[in-house]
């Protein structure tokens, strides 16, 4: 798509843990319109997928995340809490150890910067340039799961705290038009029964997508739902006062759901804190177009749903392309 020779682009990657595979669908669907960013932002998992856009490794990236699934994650969990997280960084991040990660910030392709925030005074870092390796590090070190990270005398943590899309920072490395990604824009904490609720944002991919299957039949799977009703109805014929009971009981339970545990609050109490930030940040600092992509449904922990966010973030972006038109039109 043809642009004015000096205006540039800005393209700002906003936080959300798992959701940040759908940044990669974005990404697919800018170049498939011919948008072409100038200037890459990126803030947590929006920071490591822009890194990885920009080191040509969104292949590798990709096929890594969808194949990754639970078994993959418990490959990278460190129990013990020694590093200051539950997940081991150099493990989750060791298959990108490489000579094109390896490199300075200043020395990429175009433009790129992260966020931060310095966990000593609150104040938010932008990480323009050094290692690049460690500046994506420190963006996405989300506390409670990722280790703080030492960078030139400051302890750093996930810039999602302070400025979960960075729009401001596209402006301030001189982009003209900045397309902003919101990973957060429906928030539902705890609203996900297992993780696994469906939602209106991915109707339009249910056909390609199967359903889940949840092994043992848990309590908050739609077979264990089913099979329970169906005991609770047969129970509820029998006119005695011992299936009366039962029935009652097994009812008594299905509307009761279970307490979330550890994992769950704090996702959920995540879940919160980002999606006000981001409220009150884009209010303040609107993009030109912000493509929001229908993630409610998918957990920030879920990172076994890969290629479901990542098709559901090519979604929203191919269809905001009149929009983007328009921006750089008007620009």
């Amino acid at each position: 798509m043809a642009k004015g020779t000096d205006l540039k682009i800005g393209l700002a990657l906003g936080s959300g843990a798992a959701r940040g595979w759908a940044h990669i669908g974005v990404l697919r669907a800018l170049e498939e319109i011919g948008i072409k960013p100038d200037i890459i932002c990126g803030t947590s998992i929006g920071a490591a997928v822009g890194a990885a856009y920009l080191t040509d490794q969104m292949d590798e990236l990709q096929s890594w995340a969808q194949k990754m699934g639970w078994l993959g994650m418990l490959g990278i969990i460190d129990l013990t809490f020694r590093r200051g997280g539950l997940v081991a960084a150099e493990k989750a991040f060791g298959r990108f150890d490489n000579e094109r990660s390896n490199v300075l910030i200043e020395d990429l392709p175009l433009p790129f910067a992260t966020v931060a925030t310095d966990l000593s005074t609150g104040r938010e870092m932008w990480l323009r340039d050094g290692p690049l390796m460690s500046a994506v590090l420190a963006s996405a070190a989300m506390p409670g799961l990722f280790p703080a990270v030492r960078r030139d005398h400051h302890l750093l943590v996930d810039g999602a705290l302070v400025n979960p899309v960075p729009v401001s920072l596209c402006r301030a490395l001189g982009a003209d038009v900045v397309v902003a990604v919101n990973l957060n824009s429906e928030l539902s904490p705890l609203g996900r029964p297992n993780g696994r609720g469906k939602s209106d944002g991915v109707r339009a991919v249910a056909a390609k997508v199967p359903e889940p299957v949840v092994a043992g039949g848990d309590a908050g799977s739609p077979a264990f739902s089913h099979l329970t009703s169906q005991i609770s109805n047969w129970l509820g014929r029998k006119p005695t006062r011992r299936t009366r009971f039962l029935a009652d009981q097994i009812d008594d339970a299905q509307a009761h759901k279970p307490m979330p545990n550890a994992l769950e609050v704090m996702a959920g109490s995540i879940d919160i804190m980002q999606d006000r930030i981001t409220r009150s940040r884009l209010a303040g600092e609107p993009p030109d177009v912000l493509i929001a992509p229908r993630l409610a449904h998918i957990g920030i922990l879920e990172f076994d749903r890969a290629a479901e966010a990542v098709e559901i973030g090519h979604a929203a972006a191919s269809m905001l392309r009149p929009s983007i038109e328009l921006a750089l039109r008007r620009a």
